[in-house]
C-alpha cells in the first residue's frame, strides 16, 4: 500500500495491524549496478520504497520504466525523489549558486552555508522545482515522497524550500524526517544520528505547520565502515519503531560509475546480500515487523 499524502501516511499506519514500516533503498539512479540491485530486492519483496536521483546519468527513462513496471499489476514499491544538492553532482536549474567548478558544494560546505543562512533562497527553490519536474518527466508522475541525498532536505533554508515546493507541486507526497525513536543514551552514542535528530525537530514543526506529512520515526544510520557486520546491526534499527516508520538502506552492486561518484561501495553489496538472504524475512517475523 502506498501513502497518499494529506494524512494518508499516518492514517494508513493506524489502519494496519502490527508494525508495518517503510524500508527505503536510497540512491536509485546513481549507477546501473545500484539500480539493478534495488529492482531485484523489490521483486523479492524485500524493500518497499526507493528514492531516485534525477541529476545523474544513470537514470534515463528506460531505468525509470524498469522500476515503474514493478507496480504495474499491484503496488510493490513507493518511488520518491532523492533531492541531490551536494558534490560531485551538478544542478539542473540555470544560475544555481553557490557552485564549485560547476558542481554543488561539498556536504560540509553546504551544511555550513545553510546553518549560516548564506544559501541563495531563490536558487534553491528553482533547483528543487527543477528536480521535481525532472522526476515527473522521467517517471510520468509526481513522487510518492521526497527525501534528500545525504539528508540535505533537513538543512536550514533547504528544508523550507523543499516543504514549500512539496506543498505546491507535489501535495500528495510525504517528506522524510530523520528523528529517531530511541532512548537519549543511544542518541548520544551516534553523533551523526544526533545531528539528524536535532535538524529533524524543527523540520517536523515546519512540515506540520504547512500540512505536509512526514514519517513518524526513522532508523538506518551507522558508521560506514567496511568491517561492519550489517546483519548483526540491522535488528537494532527495528527496536521501538512505531508503525509507518522508515528505515533507510543503501543496497547495490558496485560498478565503475558508483566508484566514481560515491565512497559508499562495498557496504552496498553487504546490505544487498543481507536483504536477499533467507535470514532477513525471518528477522522481520521475529520482530513482528512487515513491509507496508
Amino acid at each position: 500500500m502506498l501513502a497518499d499524502g494529506n494524512g494518508g501516511l499516518q492514517g494508513a499506519a493506524a489502519e494496519l495491524s502490527g508494525r508495518r514500516i517503510w524500508l527505503c533503498a536510497d540512491d536509485y539512479g546513481i549507477s546501473i549496478g545500484v539500480n539493478t540491485a534495488i529492482r531485484d530486492l523489490v521483486l523479492r519483496g524485500r524493500i518497499n520504497a526507493t528514492s531516485a536521483m534525477v541529476v545523474t546519468a544513470s537514470l534515463p527513462r528506460s531505468e525509470a520504466v524498469s522500476l515503474n513496471v514493478l507496480n504495474s499489476i499491484a503496488p510493490r514499491v513507493a518511488i520518491g525523489l532523492h533531492l541531490t544538492l551536494t558534490a560531485p553532482f551538478r544542478p539542473l536549474s540555470r544560475d544555481f549558486k553557490p557552485l564549485s567548478e560547476g558542481a554543488f558544494l561539498s556536504l560540509e560546505a553546504t551544511l555550513r552555508e545553510a546553518l549560516l543562512h548564506r544559501l541563495d533562497v531563490a536558487a534553491l527553490r528553482s533547483e528543487v522545482a527543477s528536480q521535481l519536474a525532472a522526476f515527473g518527466t522521467i517517471f510520468g508522475r509526481a513522487p510518492d515522497f521526497v527525501d534528500g541525498h545525504r539528508h540535505v532536505q533537513l538543512f536550514p533554508q533547504i528544508g523550507e524550500a523543499v516543504l514549500q515546493a512539496v506543498k505546491e507541486l507535489a501535495p500528495r507526497a510525504w517528506v522524510r524526517q530523520c528523528g529517531r525513536a530511541i532512548p537519549l543514551a543511544a542518541r548520544l552514542a551516534d553523533g551523526k544520528g544526533l545531528l539528524l535528530d536535532l535538524l529533524s525537530w524543527g523540520f517536523r514543526r515546519r512540515a506540520a505547520a504547512l500540512g505536509v506529512d512526514t514519517n513518524p520515526a526513522f532508523a538506518g544510520t551507522y558508521h560506514f565502515n567496511d568491517a561492519v557486520d550489517f546483519a548483526a546491526l540491522f535488528p537494532r534499527f527495528l527496536e521501538r519503531l512505531p508503525p509507518g516508520s522508515l528505515v533507510m538502506c543503501h543496497p547495490g552492486f558496485v560498478d565503475a560509475e558508483l566508484q566514481r561518484l560515491d565512497p559508499l561501495t562495498a557496504l552496498r553489496e553487504k546490505e544487498y546480500a543481507f536483504f536477499a538472504s533467507d535470514e532477513f524475512p525471518a528477522l522481520l517475523a521475529r520482530h513482528g515487523v512487515t513491509l507496508a
